[in-house]
């Protein structure tokens, strides 16, 4: 008597790299324990610390900030607002299309450029690139005006006091004490080396390794390619990316817990006053937000094949498999 033939057994479905998604939800669980666990002991460390009279001494001679040179400008005007939209969309655009990228196996459509159809890359890799020039060009308006108004004192320390400043304001976030420093006229120094970290460290090294990896790095450049090798800039390129993310949820956790209405009214309305407690409760700002915000949606939504490839076919030509 002939036996049926067993239908093989599947294992579980692994849509996440390696692991299930019950495995996923597992791990992410477990870490977000242990870093519940971390948080609560260093707050107890720090507002232990805070308490002891040395730190007190040092909490009140660097209170978090220190005072800017006399020709800084007070307020943020409302270009500045423009290039924080402009480059929050870029960016989250820049690290949408470098997922996709680097999680695709087989691309769907390549993009070659018109006078050279031998040279092809996959649309995803096209779009990455597109956007960090509209990224990197943004960047380089955001630094002219930067320098050109004044504005860069705000964001690059012009005294060593930033140093014990920054200890200071670390020292106050993780005690859950807050520093209460208004904006519209100084960042506190955590602050201040964060967006000059941001912009004069993080943003250069994405731009070069970028490069690096990219097309527009000369091939043939023998000496060039051994002193920075392909390998260094792809380890180096993704930890960027990272930091960004983390900079970005830690930033906007700040901005809405320490005065959201005032601090959104600072940013996206250009609304403020020396006064700490002027705009506590003007909703401008929020409403610019929250409309900045379903743009990005709606531009993250759109970026996908369907609307890239005719914008593609204007600068080369695509195919499709």
């Amino acid at each position: 008597m002939a036996s049926t033939p067993r239908t093989p057994q599947r294992g579980p479905s692994r849509v996440f790299g390696e692991l299930t998604p019950a495995q996923w939800i597992g791990s992410v669980l477990l870490l977000g324990f242990a870093a519940l666990v971390l948080a609560v002991f260093l707050v107890l460390i720090a507002r232990v610390l805070v308490s002891l009279g040395p730190f007190r001494d040092f909490l009140a001679t660097y209170p978090g900030q220190y005072a800017l040179p006399e020709a800084a400008p007070v307020g943020i005007p409302a270009w500045l607002g423009w290039q924080h939209f402009l480059n929050s969309l870029f960016l989250l655009l820049v690290i949408r299309s470098g997922l996709q990228f680097r999680r695709q196996k087989r691309p769907d459509a390549f993009w070659s450029p018109r006078g050279n159809k031998r040279r092809r890359i996959s649309l995803a890799l096209w779009f990455h690139q597109a956007i960090d020039v509209l990224w990197i060009a943004n960047g380089v308006i955001y630094i002219v005006l930067l320098f050109a108004t004044g504005q860069w004192m705000r964001v690059v320390p012009t005294s060593w006091d930033v140093f014990p400043n920054a200890v200071s304001a670390a020292l106050q976030y993780v005690s859950l004490d807050w520093p209460t420093e208004n904006g519209w006229v100084n960042y506190n120094s955590l602050q201040q080396l964060s967006y000059f970290a941001i912009t004069f460290v993080a943003a250069p090294l994405a731009i070069v390794t970028g490069v690096r990896l990219s097309g527009v790095w000369p091939k043939d450049a023998a000496r060039l390619n051994r002193l920075f090798p392909a390998e260094w800039a792809r380890r180096i390129h993704f930890p960027v990316m990272l930091f960004f993310v983390v900079f970005i949820a830690v930033h906007v956790f700040l901005v809405l817990a320490t005065g959201a209405l005032r601090n959104l009214d600072h940013m996206y309305a250009a609304r403020g006053s020396v006064d700490p407690d002027a705009f506590a409760t003007d909703p401008t700002g929020l409403l610019l937000f929250a409309a900045s915000l379903l743009v990005m949606a709606a531009t993250w939504i759109a970026a996908r094949p369907r609307l890239i490839i005719p914008v593609a076919r204007l600068f080369g030509e695509v195919r499709q498999r």
